[in-house]
């Protein structure tokens, strides 16, 4: 139960991890200062959540103690009784925001990601299809004031994408697209069907957190660098240089392609972010893997194997399978309209490991 003695602990453990924010130690050690402002953050948090819990319960106390004190004055009493009931209504709310601010945050809350759409079974269809998930992504990126970059493409001869790599930077981008991770399957009549028949045909979004230098160490003896000739569309000169880059991580045995610039450099620095945020995400799922059977409960587990949602033409239906959501604007949706299905993704998520917080705080 919270009370002024957690709050002042609170307090207490914020004021330590600012002394240690002005240590010229932690200031030189990027990796360790790093941490610190990540825990600072949190503890802010945190602490923002218990005063407003501490703050609606004492109104609560203070109320009941006017009402039961044989106060006489009429005002004062309706008073007591307003402050009262204005604060129990309020206490399940902030005291739910405060249990949820004990959830420890994801590492890559905060990361920015690479995704990955790949087309899978369906032939041209699941292509294009993978190139209307690459249009719906980057609109909402656009929409959320996210910054978008292609990293690599193998473009469909009938449109769309083979694969596609992109990177999307911004506040809380992990946090918000680590959902998307999965088999996406869509049901429509394709652009190549003459006799109109509805096909069925899926595409695969694998969401890794992007990895710095200081979460992923890379040794330069531990990776091969080959340079090709481009293939594929990319400009007048990207097929007459060799400027492709391919980075074989020789441990893991991890590959990241990049031939989508002019400039080999260029070419190299992105392999670089895809390799590295690769086996980040490697690492991430092993893990996760140790927690197995909590994150079987859980829908941001990331299992690409997994058929998370089905979009439907015909109908203008969008179903994700995870949570039983069912919304009839796929149109709006594919537009890149995803805030209120990332959000419903969200809440759930939040609510697994509320569930899972509080068996283990029972225990």
């Amino acid at each position: 139960m919270i009370d002024a003695a957690y709050i002042e602990k609170c307090k207490a453990s914020l004021t330590e991890i600012e002394t240690q924010l002005s240590n010229p130690e932690v200031c030189g050690d990027r990796k360790l200062y790093k941490q610190y402002m990540t825990d600072h953050a949190r503890q802010k948090f945190l602490l923002g959540k218990a005063e407003a819990y501490y703050t609606v319960l004492c109104q609560a106390e203070e109320s009941r103690e006017i009402l039961e004190s044989g106060e006489t004055d009429p005002e004062m009493v309706e008073f007591a009784q307003a402050q009262l009931e204005e604060a129990e209504a309020a206490i399940p709310e902030v005291e739910k925001a405060w249990q949820i601010s004990l959830i420890p945050p994801e590492a890559t809350d905060n990361s920015n990601t690479i995704v990955e759409i790949r087309a899978g079974t369906g032939g041209d269809e699941a292509g294009i299809f993978a190139g209307d998930l690459f249009r719906m992504y980057t609109r909402f990126a656009d929409s959320m004031g996210w910054k978008h970059e292609v990293m690599d493409t193998s473009p469909s001869e009938t449109g769309g994408f083979k694969e596609i790599t992109f990177s999307i930077e911004g506040t809380e981008v992990f946090k918000r697209m680590r959902y998307e991770s999965g088999v996406h399957r869509v049901q429509r009549v394709p652009v190549t069907e003459t006799q109109g028949r509805v096909h069925t045909s899926a595409a695969t979004v694998a969401v890794l957190p992007e990895a710095e230098e200081v979460d992923i160490e890379i040794k330069n003896e531990d990776i091969r660098v080959d340079v090709f000739r481009a293939s594929g569309p990319g400009g007048q000169s990207v097929n007459t240089t060799d400027s492709a880059i391919r980075i074989t991580h020789i441990p893991t045995g991890v590959v990241a392609i990049c031939q989508d610039e002019k400039s080999q450099h260029r070419n190299k620095d992105k392999a670089m972010k895809v390799l590295r945020a690769r086996i980040y995400d490697q690492k991430l799922q092993e893990e996760h893997d140790k927690m197995a059977s909590e994150r079987k409960s859980q829908i941001g587990s990331g299992d690409r194997s997994e058929r998370i949602r089905t979009y439907n033409y015909p109908q203008n239906r969008l179903t994700d399978h995870r949570i039983n959501l069912t919304l009839y604007s796929l149109d709006k949706v594919m537009e890149g309209d995803i805030t209120e299905l990332i959000s419903k993704l969200y809440d759930h998520d939040l609510e697994d490991k509320l569930k899972i917080q509080m068996e283990a705080n029972a225990q």
